[in-house]
């Protein structure tokens, strides 16, 4: 792949001044995602920023440049230290934060369990949790107040995820478990706005608030593991959850499995992952089905046409082709892990540009997924842009809500059937409402949560069939 022009290489890519001593930190830290947005659009698609005195970092938006990236080899466009080492205050060395060595032998060993047969096998857990929902649902939508479908999202992720990995109904400890995660986003959202906050180990009040949520996480799953270890010595069966089959993966090379150490930090990236990002997708699309009420309409045809009122299953999901489209396109304009980062280890050519070994560069799903060269009419909720004859041609990585390459989210397609099945089942006996006119704003975290909730308006639709779980 070539992308330099030699004729013009070496030059410094355009950006914003900034201010004078802290350049563009200011202005990043009130909205990223639209002030990456807005430096794409003036700038181009390699754009320089400077932050405190010489210290510079990147952002590419071609979808070339993107797959150069992240399908070049791990070594030359590792994870950048900083992002890294925020996370590690709660993830640990898991997949999320391990490089090299490490990360190779826990992907061989982790990637058993994510195999497509083993996904199909936890669908009629995700079923069961959606058909339970839908006569919650139909009180919330007989009370006819709003409802803020981000926190019902939240919490039927987090039961999926629990019985998903752990084997077990989180609901007696979904309270311990939802502070915790609380605790924790807060403290990494804190770290990623103040890059140089005091060291951890001083007692600020904020500090002891995220040792108090991790201490909990711990206390959760080093319980459940020993738990787990002992069944599995006195009975020879760990069960037939994601954590078994992390605890009886075996190096081919060596022998070993997991430490208590490395199955902690793998099942709390997996926990963590696995609830938020999928909950915030879920979050916008209902948010967009909503105030797009012929993409609703067409979603309620498909899912009337396919189901007829049952609970759908993982093989109904490939006939279930709009629902997909409407999930793919939300997942397009609001990407739950907006963007992700790399750093050079030697010096890029890029567009005309030279980048220096060791540069910041960031990816941004966010950016990338509105290029005008790239999506017709970028900020419009289209879902039909995803079928078949529309896709074809596009830019592998003008859309990789995943991110891509090696190190491609594990759990993509964990997410992906998770996030159908939730849609599809409570779809069929739902419709949403915006409380106002007004839209709802992106509060750019951690991932890509609506500002102040998502409060909707829950209609209940007649329909032939009434879903599984309604107590008829």
């Amino acid at each position: 792949m070539t992308i330099v022009a030699a004729a013009t290489a070496g030059r410094r890519p355009p950006g914003p001044a900034g201010h004078p001593l802290w350049g563009s930190l200011g202005a990043l830290a009130k909205d990223p995602p639209s002030f990456y947005l807005a430096a794409q659009r003036r700038y181009g698609d390699v754009v320089s920023f400077r932050s405190l005195g010489p210290f510079r970092w990147y952002l590419l938006s071609h979808p070339d440049d993107i797959e150069r990236v992240l399908r070049g080899p791990a070594t030359s466009f590792p994870k950048d230290d900083f992002t890294t080492r925020q996370f590690r205050f709660l993830l640990g060395e898991g997949l999320f934060t391990s490089s090299g060595e490490l990360w190779l032998r826990q992907r061989r060993l982790a990637q058993p369990a994510f195999h497509r047969q083993r996904l199909a096998g936890l669908g009629a857990i995700m079923t069961d949790v959606a058909s339970a929902a839908v006569a919650r649902w139909r009180a919330l939508a007989a009370a006819g107040r709003p409802v803020d479908v981000a926190a019902e999202m939240s919490r039927l992720t987090l039961q999926i995820v629990g019985r998903a990995l752990f084997g077990l109904d989180i609901g007696d400890r979904e309270g311990e478990v939802t502070r915790a995660l609380a605790g924790a986003a807060e403290f990494l959202e804190y770290r990623f706005r103040h890059p140089f906050d005091p060291p951890l180990v001083l007692p600020l009040p904020r500090h002891r608030r995220f040792q108090a949520a991790r201490a909990g996480f711990d206390r959760i799953v080093y319980g459940i593991i020993a738990a787990r270890r002992r069944a599995l010595a006195e009975t020879g069966d760990a069960g037939g959850d994601l954590l078994a089959l992390l605890l009886e993966a075996r190096d081919q090379e060596t022998g070993e499995g997991m430490s208590d150490r490395q199955l902690r930090d793998e099942v709390i990236t997996l926990l963590v992952a696995g609830h938020e990002t999928t909950a915030v997708a879920l979050t916008w699309t209902w948010y967009l089905l909503a105030r797009h009420p012929h993409a609703e309409r067409a979603l309620h045809a498909e899912l009337a046409a396919v189901l007829d009122g049952r609970p759908p299953t993982p093989e109904d999901l490939p006939r279930l082709t709009y629902t997909r489209m409407v999930l793919d396109e939300a997942l397009r304009l609001y990407p739950p892990a907006y963007g992700l980062s790399r750093q050079t280890r030697e010096p890029l050519e890029v567009r005309g540009y030279r980048l220096p070994a060791g540069a910041l560069i960031g990816l941004l799903q966010y950016v990338t997924h509105r290029h005008p060269d790239f999506w017709e009419r970028p900020e419009e909720f289209d879902p039909e842009r995803f079928a078949p004859g529309r896709a074809a041609g596009r830019p592998r990585f003008a859309y990789f809500p995943f991110g891509g390459g090696q190190r491609q989210c594990i759990g993509a397609g964990f997410a992906l059937m998770e996030a159908q099945i939730l849609l599809a089942t409570l779809a069929q006996g739902f419709r949403c409402a915006p409380v106002s006119a007004r839209p709802i704003a992106p509060d750019p975290q951690v991932t890509l949560r609506p500002r102040g909730g998502m409060p909707l308006l829950l209609h209940e639709r007649p329909s032939a069939g009434r879903p599984a779980g309604d107590g008829a």
